[in-house]
């Protein structure tokens, strides 16, 4: 098991990435959340095996149809064990 933390830039807040990446997350086995950051960027962790998070991390490259991603930023960390697929509040400053 592996975990992989992502920071995407770009065009992709209001055009469906959250629930794109639950969806596509859900169907790979991959557990983890997702959610929009105040600066307009969206972040998301994905925990499983290691074919299914990179899958999942080259997605979050291209994202749903009408986002532009400009930049992904990828992060190992440990894994902690998560089950299911979340869409997360954002988080306020």
């Amino acid at each position: 098991m592996i975990r992989r933390r992502v920071i995407v830039s770009g065009y992709v807040q209001g055009v469906y990435f959250r629930d794109t990446c639950r969806r596509m997350a859900i169907r790979r086995g991959v557990a983890g959340w997702v959610r929009n950051l105040p600066d307009g960027t969206v972040e998301a962790v994905f925990e499983g095996d290691p074919d299914s998070v990179q899958q999942m991390v080259a997605w979050a490259h291209q994202g749903p149809p009408h986002a532009v991603v400009d930049r992904v930023d990828v992060y190992e960390e440990d894994p902690e064990g998560l089950t299911g697929f979340e869409i997360r509040p954002t988080p306020w400053r």
